[in-house]
């Protein structure tokens, strides 16, 4: 006879073992696009190419490319980024990885002192912060090997607003604001950015004609109009004028990575997201599985709030622990997103205390950026793009290459300077995560799909270490309570990431009640004004076949295309 522990396993054994989780049936095909992005120029931009033919993933490129002109305190050529896809007509699901690179000649303690300590500004304002660009890379493997329309023809509303200009809007000119000081001393991007030598006025108009050369010559030479050949050149010259570390070897070098995305369960819906070196997935995915044990619906408020921020405490400790590029480091994903091993962390979990970070077994250290950006698609057909870019923090490292238009990235300050310290978001990360050359640092960046017997869901935003916990929210929002798009981007927000040992929430995301539970259980809480992510939705409900896009309304440039 089994017993039962033994029964539990072998059948916990078997729906691992059991193949790909496959999504819900529906109907063929939605009939209608959805776009959701930061900017009416790049919503518009992917509704161009979709009305002259393109799919969803042409459009992913013209949106992606529009958002390094219009955008560009959040992405551009200079950055990298994740495109997580789903092929409609065969379900082929994958992440195309776009993230950054660290120099050959990179070094693992070249951002601390003797003490151990990092140094402060040099992984984030210096050319020394940049890392190997991914993103012009990853918009010619899109167009080449999953769109329709000629490069060209998808880079050309890009090429039309760096060429004829946009008008320049609030959180743009609160950018430049924050930046100033970083920008104007960049002589290439204090021409751009500041033209007359002052601050541009609102509704003025932004023009980068350096900008549109570079994506002409992606547009027509492909991959080595950027990695090779005079923008490749500028852009060396401009970082070792400084005491970089670039090679023109190490931007020929430059390869984007096809990857099979994490697939878990919650519930009736199945969740596909981004894999190592993003974090995302795998720390959505444990999480999920632990509040998998719990009804939240039917608990009170201040302890299913309590349980929800427990599960994120251990699901941002094991980032922090086991995390990396794969292609450096053995990262378990196969037993990080398993539900006994959620069942294990469950375990530690109390309904009447919260457990100190301190207590829980791993790195120990002392103690925002949501200038990352984010869209989501869908096509008439099904296809199915959700995209998050970024040059990190404001405008990047601050520093553009003469000549090019094209702002380097400070993605360098996502490795671990040394094991324990904090990162520019406060995150820690262990041995795993260690600069070496060539390798790609760990990411918070979370394009998720969720699917349900009801509909479809793409979803992500900006918003640094909160990225993970604001995805979380919004399929927490989706699956238990069949939000509609627009109420998963309202919904107000907690956040916690293991260190500090702190909850960081949205003014009226908790009640008196719940605010009073919490502290009575020996949470910290604090209270967080100003930007809080941007989190963008498309839906696909099955019932009415109908879609819905939704922009966060924290957001007031975003803009969301239903057609």
């Amino acid at each position: 006879m089994i017993m039962p522990i033994a029964r539990l396993l072998i059948v916990s054994l078997i729906l691992c073992c059991a193949g790909p989780l496959q999504a819900a049936p529906g109907p063929e095909r939605p009939g209608q696009a959805g776009i959701a992005s930061p900017h009416p120029l790049a919503t518009r931009a992917g509704e161009e190419i979709l009305r002259a033919g393109g799919n969803a993933f042409d459009a992913a490129v013209a949106v992606s490319a529009a958002l390094a002109v219009v955008e560009p305190y959040g992405s551009g050529l200079g950055g990298g980024g994740f495109f997580l896809l789903h092929r409609a007509e065969d379900g082929h699901e994958v992440m195309v990885d776009a993230r950054e690179t660290a120099p050959a000649a990179a070094q693992r303690d070249m951002f601390v002192d003797e003490q151990g300590e990092r140094i402060p500004g040099l992984s984030l304002d210096t050319v020394l912060a940049a890392g190997i660009p991914g993103l012009p890379a990853a918009l010619v493997h899109l167009s080449r090997e999953y769109g329709r329309l000629p490069l060209g023809s998808v880079l050309a509303p890009a090429i039309r607003y760096a060429e004829e200009g946009f008008e320049v809007y609030p959180r743009l000119l609160t950018g430049l604001e924050r930046k100033r000081a970083e920008l104007e001393a960049s002589p290439a991007s204090a021409a751009v950015f500041f033209p007359e030598g002052e601050l541009p006025e609102l509704g003025s108009r932004l023009r980068q004609q350096d900008l549109a050369r570079t994506l002409r010559r992606l547009a027509e030479q492909g991959r080595e109009g950027f990695y090779q050949g005079p923008v490749a050149e500028a852009l060396v010259a401009a970082v070792q004028a400084e005491g970089g570390l670039w090679t023109l070897e190490d931007l020929a070098g430059y390869r984007i990575k096809e990857r099979e995305p994490i697939v878990s369960r919650y519930r009736e819906a199945r969740i596909v997201s981004a894999p190592p070196p993003s974090s995302g997935g795998v720390v959505l995915a444990t999480i999920l599985n632990i509040l998998e044990g719990y009804d939240l619906q039917a608990m009170p408020p201040d302890v299913a709030t309590h349980l929800v921020i427990e599960a994120m405490r251990r699901g941002y400790r094991d980032r922090a622990l086991y995390l990396g590029d794969p292609d450096f480091v053995d990262v378990p994903v196969a037993r990080l997103i398993h539900p006994m091993y959620a069942a294990g962390l469950r375990a530690s979990i109390r309904t009447d205390r919260a457990l100190p970070s301190d207590w829980l077994p791993g790195i120990r250290a002392r103690e925002d950026g949501p200038q990352t950006t984010h869209f989501s698609i869908i096509d008439a057909d099904g296809n199915r793009a959700a995209v998050t870019q970024t040059l990190n923090f404001w405008f990047g490292s601050g520093i553009m290459a003469a000549g090019t238009g094209v702002l380097l990235n400070n993605e360098m300050d996502d490795f671990s300077a040394r094991p324990g310290v904090p990162d520019g978001f406060g995150l820690v990360t262990g041995d795993g995560n260690a600069i070496e050359p060539g390798k790609r640092m760990l990411s918070s960046m979370t394009p998720t799909f969720v699917e349900t017997p009801g509909g479809v869901a793409i979803l992500g935003t900006p918003g640094g270490s909160r990225i993970i916990s604001m995805v979380l929210l919004g399929v927490l929002a989706r699956v238990d309570a069949q939000a509609s798009a627009r109420e998963m981007v309202t919904r107000r927000r907690f956040h916690h990431q293991y260190l500090p040992d702190l909850v960081v929430h949205e003014p009226g995301a908790l009640d008196d009640a719940v605010v009073e539970g919490l502290r009575a259980r020996g949470h910290q809480l604090e209270e967080t004004g100003g930007d809080y992510g941007n989190l963008k939705v498309v839906t696909w409900d099955y019932e009415d076949n109908r879609v819905e896009a939704a922009t966060d309304p924290r957001n007031e440039a975003g803009e969301a295309l239903v057609y």
